[in-house]
């Protein structure tokens, strides 16, 4: 990986000759996204040349953060969550970008804006908003109906719509291996706070994510851990009638069935709830720019991130079924107009939530807070710990490693 380079002035070039910005991702080939926003803004600015710097999307966090300890001047940096940026922005890599933010037409028309705010200040902008929802085989689930369905309800059904065993086993759901599966739908389902310490608000959904399993009617834990089984795979085999799961799954499913590889017919429903009120509450994270402290092009990077996070960035993405920060009546119609994508009210209804938490806030805390719940995760659902001893096991190295 060569990330390194450009100029080591700090202005831009001149009209005649073009400025060129490196910019961090992950998995440029299959990550659609990131070539449709370089190239449109390519196009708006002729001028200015965006090389990507392609990171394995496993390996991205710790590849960027040791490339940003060590002084790498990649002008843009994409990024995936919340907790990345904290521990850029608290260790004083990311420029301030306070300036594009108060430039925006309409603050309120950006999903995820207020979660980058830091000290009163912003470091990065996001372009895409994603949150969870349930994606669903329609020939799998049949007639049941997803539109209100709770937990409790969803456990129920997991049990129902597995059938077969061995090799042809076909399960009611698959629940991967992240801890957000079980952690952040609870915290955002209760109100319960994953940096607080007082981890019994996860006991329940801890409850529902192990009777499933112990049903046999998801894949085992610790099957997927050791296989490392991707959640695309068991659901576009068939393997799967329901998986919980983000938004950014949707354009990776039609680009799997523009290419022959996916002959899934899906559909969108709410994430399913601790009670049927009518609402949906559900979690997700804001995906941003940022650009280095270091980088030789600030200028150029800094009008990538304005162009990529604004309207015409909005647009761009939404037409090839990503879920842009920024959005309105237009670019909604968009998101739905891109082929193959369900347009049902199933579908419409889960893409228009009640509520949107944030997966993890930002904190000085945030990344070692995230390492410790997701160690006590995996033991709880291998077994190896009881619910009641993994939450208390939480609190314990949360209080005394992450104070």
């Amino acid at each position: 990986m060569s990330a390194c380079g450009g100029s080591t002035g700090n202005s831009d070039s001149g009209a005649d000759e073009r400025t060129t910005i490196k910019i961090a991702l992950w998995n440029y080939r299959t990550t659609p996204e990131f070539k449709a926003l370089i190239d449109g803004f390519e196009a708006k600015y002729p001028q200015i040349h965006v090389e990507p710097v392609d990171i394995l999307a496993d390996d991205y966090s710790d590849k960027v953060t040791a490339m940003l300890a060590g002084g790498d001047a990649t002008d843009v940096v994409t990024l995936k969550n919340v907790t990345d940026y904290a521990r850029y922005a608290t260790r004083g890599q990311l420029r301030p970008l306070t300036g594009v933010v108060q430039g925006l037409i309409d603050k309120s028309a950006y999903g995820g804006l207020s979660d980058f705010e830091f000290n009163g200040r912003y470091f990065a902008v996001p372009y895409r908003q994603d949150f969870w929802v349930l994606f669903y085989n329609r020939k799998l689930v049949g007639d049941a109906d997803l539109s209100h369905l709770t937990w409790s309800g969803f456990d129920a059904l997991a049990k129902q719509l597995t059938t077969g065993s061995g090799a042809s086993k076909t399960y009611g759901t698959y629940l991967h291996t992240w801890r957000s599966v079980v952690q952040a739908v609870a915290a955002a389902q209760t109100g319960g706070n994953l940096l607080g310490g007082d981890y019994s608000w996860m006991k329940d959904q801890y409850d529902i994510a192990l009777d499933v399993q112990k049903a046999g009617a998801t894949l085992p834990f610790a099957t997927a851990s050791t296989q490392k089984v991707g959640y695309d795979a068991q659901f576009t085999t068939g393997k799967a009638a329901m998986v919980p799961m983000g938004t950014w799954w949707a354009a990776a499913l039609l680009a799997e069935k523009a290419q022959g590889k996916n002959p899934v017919d899906w559909g969108m429903a709410p994430l399913p709830q601790i009670t049927a009120d009518g609402k949906a509450t559900t979690f997700g994270s804001p995906t941003a720019f940022g650009v280095n402290m270091r980088s030789h092009h600030a200028d150029a990077a800094e009008k990538f991130v304005e162009w990529a996070a604004g309207p015409e960035g909005a647009a761009t993405v939404a037409r090839i079924g990503i879920v842009p920060s920024y959005t309105d009546a237009s670019i909604t119609e968009a998101f739905f107009r891109v082929a193959g994508m369900p347009g049902d009210a199933l579908t419409r209804r889960a893409m228009q939530p009640s509520t949107v938490r944030l997966e993890l806030p930002v904190s000085v805390r945030s990344s070692d807070v995230d390492q410790i719940l997701t160690e006590e995760h995996e033991l709880v659902m291998t077994g190896e710990n009881s619910v009641d001893k993994g939450i208390k096991e939480m609190g314990r190295r949360v209080r005394s490693d992450a104070p």
